[in-house]
């Protein structure tokens, strides 16, 4: 590094070096990120592929320090607390932390086999991808991502402060919180949705090849999340179960009210006064998504934000996208989101241009002057 550190750099100051055990997705991903920021990150997965492949991408060095400032444990959930107990005793005055999505089991077995919990401090990073595994890593993963830290009492005020650190110079925003607040929240906001997006996509499974071809965006947002991990998801649903029974119980109840006033409409032969309510339930569910909707935070955890949509048509042909990315950034305007669209059979898309409203009017004359197409 050259001239005066970052202020990422800087926070770090106190870490010298850092072991990551597990080089998947998140494993590599910090290592990257604490690499380029100078720390000494060294490398170990029970898979010597999954190990080298990490090294090779940059995310660090095979090997342990002897006395690494602070071990991350990034394994598989059934096996976190195991590891995290391996750690502990492996090197007695660093800091561990794990970074599994459920946290209140893996506190509860480290109790049970009675560790020292004073330099354990559970975490999540609430940042991933559909695809998994070292060569799916990236430096940036955690950048503007929500990270969870669940201490116990007994944690060492210095062993938060470290790890606190960690996350924020990745680029996180750090909440702490209880482990069993953690796992309730994550219930919510990532295990049901995970859990909802695969059963709408398993509707696909035995559609017919024509009516698959008709999906639409609106398909693909509610499903992206259903290329994940099958074997990694049955070990977060365990480990969080009885939070996720209780969203989910919440949500059988919402879609049974659905259901009953769909098939009292389809009852009606016509008749729109003969079910009296079956439309409310509808309306009322639609309403409350949308409230619910309006609350997921914007960019960086920041208050929820409201943008404007430019839709541009982009030909179906090599480098459009990339041009019209450029063309944005030559105008002055940050993109703030953006959607990408094909139409069944035409040799063109539709990309939806999420930025400020203020910005909006100002960029749709400029890409109209660079000769694109908008659409409504």
């Amino acid at each position: 590094m050259t001239g005066e550190p970052s202020a990422s750099a800087r926070a770090l100051t106190a870490v010298d070096s850092v072991h990551v055990i597990g080089t998947g997705l998140i494993g590599t991903s910090l290592g990257l990120a604490l690499s380029r920021l100078g720390v000494d990150v060294t490398l170990e997965d029970a898979s010597p592929t999954s190990t080298a492949l990490a090294r090779d991408l940059g995310a660090g060095r095979i090997g342990a320090s002897e006395s690494p400032s602070v071990v991350i444990v990034a394994t598989p959930p059934d096996v976190t607390a195991a590891v995290v107990d391996d750690a502990l005793r492996r090197w007695p005055t660093a800091t561990v932390t794990d970074v599994a999505s459920v946290k209140g089991s893996i506190r509860e077995a480290l109790q049970r086999a009675g560790v020292d919990l004073t330099r354990y401090v559970g975490s999540h990073p609430m940042a991933g991808r559909e695809r998994s595994g070292a060569v799916s890593g990236r430096v940036d993963l955690f950048e503007g991502r929500a990270w969870v830290i669940t201490a116990g009492d007994e944690t060492r005020p210095e062993s938060l402060a470290l790890v606190r650190r960690l996350a924020e110079a990745v680029g996180s925003a750090v909440t702490v919180m209880p482990p069993a607040d953690h796992d309730g929240a994550v219930a919510a906001v990532s295990h049901v949705p995970q859990v909802v997006a695969s059963l709408v996509a398993a509707r696909l499974e035995h559609l017919p090849d024509d009516a698959v071809a008709l999906a639409g965006q609106g398909l693909r947002d509610v499903t992206r999340i259903a290329a994940s991990d099958p074997q990694l998801w049955t070990q977060i649903l365990a480990g969080n179960a009885a939070a996720v029974a209780d969203v989910l119980e919440s949500v059988a109840t919402d879609l049974d009210a659905v259901v009953g006033a769909l098939r009292a409409l389809d009852g009606e032969g016509g008749g729109a006064a003969t079910v009296p309510g079956a439309r409310a339930v509808l309306a009322r569910s639609i309403a409350a998504g949308n409230s619910g909707h309006a609350r997921i935070p914007g960019k960086h955890g920041a208050a929820p934000a409201h943008y404007a949509t430019v839709r541009v048509v982009v030909d179906d042909r090599p480098g459009e996208l990339a041009r019209l990315l450029a063309d944005i950034g030559d105008a002055g305007v940050n993109l703030e989101e953006l959607r990408l669209d094909h139409g069944l059979g035409q040799a063109f898309g539709l990309a939806e241009v999420d930025v400020l409203p203020a910005s909006a009017t100002f960029l749709e004359e400029e890409l109209v002057r660079r000769g694109w197409r908008l659409h409504g």
